[in-house]
């Protein structure tokens, strides 16, 4: 099973699948390959996953795939 950057299994994606992945059967690898703004962003900050990220949940991850209070809850920063 292939994890992406995002936290979500790949093959669970809504996008992938709905066939619509930006980054096609690859999935959100940290490369800079691709037009995901979520990716672009773990490799610029060089986590391999957004929740090891200091900033994590942020803006950005609003448009990921996984709801942002979910985020907000594993991270215990409920507002």
């Amino acid at each position: 099973m292939k994890i992406s950057v995002c936290g979500i299994a790949c093959e669970k994606c809504p996008r992938m699948q709905k066939g619509i992945c930006p980054n096609g059967e690859e999935g959100c690898t940290p490369k800079l390959t691709g037009p995901c703004k979520i990716k672009h962003c773990a490799v610029e900050k060089k986590v391999r996953y957004c929740f090891d990220c200091v900033e994590f949940p942020c803006e950005l991850t609003k448009i990921g795939p996984i709801n942002f209070s979910y985020c907000q809850y594993i991270t215990s920063k409920l507002p």
